[in-house]
C-alpha cells in the first residue's frame, strides 16, 4: 500500500471517529482500507455466469433465471413467527416504548402535512436499523445469508436497512414508489456483488403496492435519476429514472408472507399505489461483498444529486463545519454479518 493511500486511510478513520461522535454511538470499525486485500469473491464462478457465484444453494435452473432476469423470489424463507417480531418491534418504535436507536423515521409526503395521524400509522418506513438489534437481526437470518452468499461471497456486509410500511394512498398517489435503480444510492462498486434482500411480512398484491420489476433490466447501465414531476408531490430521496420507457415490459411480484426477492442493484424497480385501506409491509437489507467491494469517487457522475441531497441533512444535523463526504454515511452504518473485513 502506497504512502498516499495510507495517509487517506488515517484520515477517513479520524474524520468517522468524529463524525460518530457527533452521532453519540461508534461505528462498527475503524479500518478503513486494508493492506491485505482478499478478493475471493468470484472464486468458483461458473464460465459465462457473471452475476452468481458458484456455489450449492442455487439450483442450475435459478442461477439461470437470475443470470437473465435479475431476481429471484424464494417462497417462504422466512417463518411467520420471525415476522411477527418484525412487526410489533415496528410498532413498539412507532410508539416511542423502545428506544429509536438513531433510525430515520419516515413519513408520507401527504401524511406529513397532516398533524391528526399519530403512531404506527404516521411512519411510511425505517431507514437504518443496523443498531435495533430485533429488526438487525433479519440481515443475519442464516436463511437469508445462505443466498447472499450466492451473489456476494462469503465475506458480506450489510449496507442499507428498511422496513417499509406502504400506507393506503391519501388520492394523491403518493404512496407510489417511482422506477429506480438502487445504485443510484451506492457509491460502492462493483455492482454484481451487491444484492437487496425484500421479505413480505404479509401478502403483496398489486392492489396493496407490490413491487414492480423490468426483468432484464439489471444489463443496462446506471441511469440518470431525479425526482419524478408528480402533481401529488413526491417522498423525500425518492428518486426515479429520469428516462424511464413506460413500455417496458414490467412483472408485478404478488408474495406471500415470508416470501424473499433477491434482486440485483440495476435492476429496474418500484411499486404502485396501495388502493387499500390497510398498510403494506416488507423488510429488506442490501448487502455488498466487505473485500470484493470498494468505495469510488461520485463527482462527476449520475450520483452527485443524491449525495448533495445526504450531505446537506447530515450538515444540518452534525453542523456545517463537520467535513463529511457521501461514502462516510456508508461507512458509518455498514455492518459485518459473515465472513472477515476488508476495504467497505
Amino acid at each position: 500500500m502506497s504512502h498516499d493511500i495510507k495517509r487517506k486511510s488515517i484520515m477517513a478513520d479520524g474524520r468517522l471517529k468524529i463524525l460518530s461522535q457527533h452521532l453519540g454511538h461508534k461505528p462498527a470499525n475503524f479500518r478503513g482500507f486494508q493492506e491485505n486485500i482478499v478478493l475471493n469473491g468470484t472464486q468458483g464462478a461458473a464460465a459465462g455466469v457473471n452475476y452468481t457465484l458458484g456455489n450449492r444453494k442455487l439450483t442450475p435452473q435459478q442461477e439461470a433465471f437470475y443470470e437473465k432476469q435479475g431476481f429471484l423470489v424464494i417462497r417462504g424463507l422466512v417463518s411467520p413467527d420471525k415476522i411477527e417480531n418484525y412487526r410489533q418491534r415496528f410498532a413498539d418504535i412507532c410508539s416511542g416504548r423502545v428506544q429509536n436507536r438513531g433510525m430515520l423515521v419516515m413519513r408520507d409526503v401527504a401524511i406529513a402535512k397532516s398533524e391528526f395521524v399519530q403512531g404506527e400509522k404516521a411512519v411510511t418506513k425505517i431507514q437504518d436499523y443496523q443498531n435495533d438489534p430485533v429488526l438487525f437481526s433479519y440481515c443475519t437470518l442464516p436463511e437469508i445469508l445462505e443466498y447472499i452468499e450466492c451473489f456476494t461471497g462469503p465475506n458480506i456486509k450489510a449496507m442499507h436497512t428498511m422496513l417499509i410500511n406502504k400506507p393506503p394512498d391519501p388520492g394523491t398517489k403518493s404512496s407510489r414508489h417511482p422506477m429506480h435503480q438502487d445504485l443510484h444510492y451506492f457509491p460502492f462498486r462493483p455492482a454484481e456483488r451487491i444484492v437487496c434482500s425484500w421479505t413480505a411480512m404479509e401478502k403483496v398484491h398489486r392492489q396493496n403496492g407490490c413491487l414492480v420489476v423490468v426483468p432484464g433490466s439489471h444489463t443496462r447501465e446506471l441511469q440518470q435519476h431525479v425526482y419524478p414531476e408528480w402533481e401529488g408531490g413526491v417522498n423525500k430521496m425518492y428518486h426515479g429514472i429520469k428516462n424511464f420507457r413506460p413500455d417496458d415490459e414490467r412483472v408485478h411480484l404478488e408474495m406471500e408472507t415470508g416470501d424473499t426477492v433477491f434482486f440485483h442493484p440495476l435492476l429496474f424497480h418500484g411499486s404502485g399505489m396501495n388502493r387499500t385501506e390497510g398498510f403494506r409491509k416488507a423488510i429488506s437489507c442490501h448487502y455488498a461483498s466487505s473485500t470484493d467491494c470498494d468505495y469510488i469517487d461520485v463527482e462527476g457522475t449520475t450520483h452527485e444529486n443524491i449525495a448533495e441531497e445526504v450531505i446537506g441533512i447530515a450538515k444540518k444535523k452534525l453542523g456545517e463545519e463537520v467535513q463529511f463526504e457521501y461514502a462516510d454515511a456508508w461507512k458509518l452504518k455498514g455492518r459485518l454479518v459473515r465472513g472477515q473485513e476488508g476495504c467497505m
